[in-house]
C-alpha cells in the first residue's frame, strides 16, 4: 500500500537556513513552516525531495541534534 500526500506550495521567501550555516556552500538544510507542518529541504537541491514533520516530531529531533 503506498500512501500520497501532495505537497503544498511553499513560497521561497517561507525557506530559512540555520543560524550556523556559513553561506559558503556547505551541507545545508532550509526549513519551511506551514500550516502545522516543518519542511524541510537540501539547499543544494531546493527542487527535489523535501520532508514533512509534524510539530512535536521536529521539536524531539531539535532537541535530540541540540544535545539536549
Amino acid at each position: 500500500m503506498t500512501h500520497s500526500v501532495s505537497e503544498p506550495t511553499i513560497p521561497e521567501s517561507a525557506w530559512f537556513k540555520s543560524s550556523y550555516s556559513s553561506g559558503e556552500g556547505g551541507e545545508c538544510i532550509e526549513v519551511a513552516e506551514t500550516g502545522g507542518a516543518v519542511w524541510v529541504r537540501d539547499s543544494k537541491r531546493p527542487t527535489e525531495a523535501r520532508l514533512s514533520f509534524g510539530p512535536a516530531a521536529w521539536t524531539g529531533f531539535v532537541r535530540m541534534a541540540a544535545g539536549r
